[in-house]
């Protein structure tokens, strides 16, 4: 969050890649696993620079695994607590850069016929990225351990959803032993991700992010239509959906 040249909150005041949008200064969220094995999550909808509380966390816990992320809200209704991520339910951590385009007429209300009640129910915003979440959730509760078939039943749900609309979905999930990231669009150029495990201001580490926290040696760009997972040992496998 802090320490290198690039980092979120950096990415906060002065993202170098972005799409859309000129800052990330609409909340920001940091998740991760505690020592029982349930995701836990420190999120505030004031802008990362801001918050005088980060110096202190940062020094102070210790985990083997992170989830972080700065906000751009893509509507101006959406902002919030509870459309700040990163979101967590039962043993998930989940994370979304992107949007999709008129969510509101007409894509919500098919995802809401289409979820079942127990799923539904942990909605508490009104983003698109929520209810991503809430339908992997649902996808997963069948799919298992299959995490590159559910991440394509998501992707073959949403392109029935939206249509001819613009759909940005980088994704990054976790369920405390996995992690999974993704970097695809439909009708549209995903948004940027990177990822390295040969940084040396990260040593025996994975980082994934949407752009490096430090100089680009070392870091590869994800490409549109990857799905990488990595699991507690950093062993990955990449898959293209």
């Amino acid at each position: 969050m802090l320490a290198p040249p690039h980092s979120l909150v950096v990415q906060s005041y002065s993202p170098a890649e972005m799409q859309t949008a000129t800052l990330n200064a609409d909340g920001f969220g940091i998740g991760w696993y505690n020592e029982g094995g349930l995701p836990a999550t420190y999120r505030s909808m004031a802008p990362a620079w801001a918050d005088p509380n980060l110096p202190q966390l940062g020094r102070s816990l210790q985990r083997s695994s992170w989830f972080a992320n700065v906000r751009s809200a893509t509507d101006p209704f959406t902002g919030g607590y509870a459309n700040t991520q990163p979101f967590t339910a039962d043993r998930w951590l989940f994370m979304h850069n992107g949007f999709i385009t008129d969510f509101a007429d007409g894509v919500r209300g098919r995802i809401r016929r289409w979820l079942h009640a127990e799923h539904e129910r942990h909605i508490h915003g009104n983003t698109d990225s929520e209810y991503l979440f809430a339908v992997f959730r649902q996808i997963m509760a069948e799919r298992r351990e299959d995490w590159p078939a559910g991440f394509a039943d998501l992707l073959g749900l949403l392109a029935e959803w939206a249509g001819e609309r613009r759909v940005l979905l980088n994704l990054i999930v976790g369920d405390g032993r996995r992690i999974a990231f993704l970097r695809h669009a439909l009708n549209g150029d995903p948004p940027s991700l990177y990822t390295t495990a040969a940084d040396p201001a990260f040593p025996n580490a994975r980082v994934i992010a949407s752009e490096p926290f430090t100089d680009r040696d070392g870091w590869q760009a994800v490409a549109p239509g990857e799905l990488w997972t990595v699991d507690g040992d950093g062993r990955c496998e990449r898959h293209t959906l």
